[in-house]
């Protein structure tokens, strides 16, 4: 076992991606000689050169463009957008093209295109790089999202992602870079598909994902200091979503809490809940809650920014408000 930050697991990730198939590339804006904005290619280009480690100009609609043209003609490109809220530059290319190729070709174009990018507030970036909207993706047939809370998820789901002949997005939260901790040495691929349990308990269940895993799991810690068992269901991938994971576990607890850092308005929370209410109404106890961030855009001050996040008091007291 040998200890490393979320950040150095997806960059081992890429190394040994790269190492592993020459067809494999990296693409991006600052992730050549700069390393990155988040540091997570810093030293790739030194060691792979400008050929596989390739800085882009600042046109997210170009880059992601020759990066379905690149996947579409065999290779196994690896796109980098800076953040989230830069993606919606791309939109058209990655909803109207990468997603729809293969349904439009009637099966004859695969587009093996992975799509890396840091989403999620807590650093006090304010309105416009602090957005969490990985559930817009997974309002698109076409897509795998897949949203890593941990360090394993960070490093090992990284070369299934470019194994799936279908465009893949990877959401890694940008509070969770530094977040440190231990892998195998020899760390295997995980699985693509399918929710787990991070914790095991017989009260409620609170569902998260990304960055919202560390929410729940210390919501969780406080709950069990008060009597209450809290079950945490990481998501893991948003599309496709495993309903009967988060079904089991409901079923067993018979109330749910759902975590989402983006608002609560059309949210992905509002999916998680609304499936939650289809499978399992008559083994719930009380109506399923969610826990979501305020609808304002994100404040740059740090005390109204994490009054606008949720927090674990915020999962707590929801908690109680489904009674016993």
């Amino acid at each position: 076992m040998s200890s490393c930050t979320y950040r150095e697991a997806v960059r081992e990730a890429i190394r040994q991606a790269m190492l592993a198939d020459e067809r494999v590339f990296c693409m991006g804006e600052d992730i050549g000689h700069y390393g990155g904005c988040y540091a997570v290619t810093l030293g790739l280009l030194e060691e792979f050169g400008p050929e596989r480690i390739r800085d882009t100009p600042l046109s997210e609609s170009a880059f992601v463009g020759a990066g379905i043209g690149a996947a579409l003609g065999g290779m196994r490109p690896i796109v980098e957008l800076m953040t989230v809220n830069f993606s919606l530059l791309a939109l058209d290319q990655i909803l109207n093209n990468a997603a729809t190729l293969r349904y439009m070709s009637g099966g004859q174009l695969s587009v093996p295109l992975v799509i890396r990018m840091a989403t999620g507030a807590g650093r006090q970036v304010a309105a416009q790089h602090s957005h969490s909207l990985e559930g817009w993706y997974a309002h698109i047939p076409g897509l795998r999202v897949l949203v890593p809370a941990t360090i394993e998820d960070a490093r090992g789901m990284l070369q299934p992602a470019l194994d799936d002949p279908d465009p893949v997005i990877i959401f890694e939260h940008a509070g969770l870079y530094n977040d440190k901790g231990d892998l195998p040495d020899d760390p295997k691929a995980v699985a693509i598909e399918g929710a787990v349990a991070r914790r095991e308990g017989q009260d409620v269940t609170l569902v998260a994902y990304g960055g919202t895993v560390r929410v729940a799991l210390g919501a969780a810690e406080e709950l069990a200091a008060a009597g209450v068992s809290a079950e945490v269901v990481d998501l893991r991938c948003l599309r496709p979503l495993d309903s009967a994971t988060v079904a089991a576990s409901v079923t067993k607890t018979h109330r749910v809490v759902v975590l989402d850092e983006g608002w609560r308005t059309g949210s992905f929370s509002a999916e998680v809940a609304s499936r939650v209410s289809e499978d399992c109404f008559y083994d719930l106890d009380a109506p399923p809650a969610r826990v979501c961030t305020a609808e304002v855009p994100m404040p740059y001050a740090k005390h109204l920014e994490d009054a606008a996040l949720p927090q674990v008091a915020d999962v707590v007291a929801a908690v109680h408000r489904l009674g016993s």
